[in-house]
């Protein structure tokens, strides 16, 4: 048993410290980056903020929704072949750049999302995606899917540090996805007592994915606009968002209504609700490791987009920012105590 002392920073324990800017307006910043990716040597062009693969935010309508922002969704493993193919027939030009199939790690996985990738083949994105990367199957699936799909970008996740990080990209992985616990609807860290702040698990793990050509995606623990900044000033490129974008006109979840008042309801995927739903209950083996939450209904996700890429905008002119990528490079963060005056909340 050995203690790391060293502190270990979450989004709320930073602020980004103002700089000097030439820029005289948000609309000024481009937040569209462009990325290679090392396994398959190809581009992609886009706003780098993707909706988590959660049954109640990473469904068809978001993808719709987000891709005229010319953002992603990773759309969720829970769609029959049957109703990807019907999305693909009916989709807009151009979807299947801001699309991410998802994909568990059975045999039955690795044949259904061979099966989606067949409907279609301009699908580019294997979003390979479960609680614990640090399986050695979880590896060994990364290669199988890498050997059997070498033209596709292959997301793996989830994982927190860097010495694993290098390990998914040099075994098939153009990006990887980092985070454990940090989300609003996941209690790992109280059922498990495992994870890992997830700043710094960002910081961290971005600076092992660029030493060997990768990419990393900071996943989960925005909770508003400023979150979402934080992740890509501490070098994220790409942020995945869960319970921000739920409770919208196109999000999943069933919409109750209690005392006047509409909500959605918003769950982790290893919740009870969402094994119930998926899996016929939550195995005797295993506690969930999810809660079930009822969010404000809060109409069309456009605004919601709006806000955030506003407020990452903004960010990046009081740091003197130009473009997203310049962000990183423009970022000084100060550890805080406090966040915001909420004497009025």
């Amino acid at each position: 048993m050995r203690v790391e002392a060293d502190i270990k920073l979450g989004f709320k324990d930073v602020l980004f410290k103002p700089k000097r800017s030439t820029l005289k307006s948000r609309s000024q910043v481009s937040l569209e980056r462009t990325f290679r990716f090392v396994h398959t040597d190809t581009e992609w062009t886009g706003v780098p903020v993707i909706a988590a693969n959660m049954d109640t935010v990473g469904t068809f309508n978001i993808a719709l929704a987000l891709a005229e922002h010319k953002m992603l969704t990773a759309v969720h493993k829970h769609y029959t072949v049957e109703e990807w193919k019907a999305f693909l027939a009916d989709a807009p030009e151009g979807i299947q750049e801001h699309i991410m199939v998802s994909s568990g790690t059975s045999d039955s996985d690795f044949n259904k999302v061979n099966e989606i990738l067949a409907l279609d083949s301009k699908l580019r994105f294997i979003c390979i995606d479960v609680a614990n990367g640090y399986s050695e199957h979880f590896v060994s699936y990364v290669t199988r899917v890498r050997k059997a799909h070498p033209d596709k970008v292959i997301i793996a996740g989830n994982v927190v540090t860097g010495e694993m990080v290098e390990e998914l990209i040099l075994k098939g992985a153009d990006i990887v996805k980092v985070g454990i616990g940090p989300g609003s609807v996941c209690t790992t860290r109280v059922k498990t007592g495992v994870g890992y702040p997830q700043l710094s698990a960002t910081v961290e793990c971005a600076d092992a994915a660029h030493g060997v050509g990768g990419q990393i995606i900071s996943d989960g623990g925005c909770t508003c606009a400023g979150d979402v900044s934080k992740a890509f000033g501490g070098g994220a490129d790409f942020v995945m968002i869960g319970g921000m974008f739920a409770g919208h006109d196109e999000s999943g979840g069933e919409l109750v209504e209690e005392d006047g008042k509409k909500f959605r309801l918003f769950y982790g995927m290893s919740s009870e609700t969402a094994m119930d739903k998926h899996s016929g209950g939550v195995a005797t083996y295993r506690a969930s490791e999810g809660k079930t939450v009822k969010v404000p209904y809060r109409g069309p996700i456009v605004e919601t987009v709006q806000d955030i890429l506003g407020g990452v905008r903004s960010t990046c002119t009081y740091v003197g920012a130009a473009k997203l990528k310049e962000l990183t490079k423009r970022t000084t963060f100060i550890r805080v105590q406090e966040q915001e005056n909420r004497i009025f909340n």
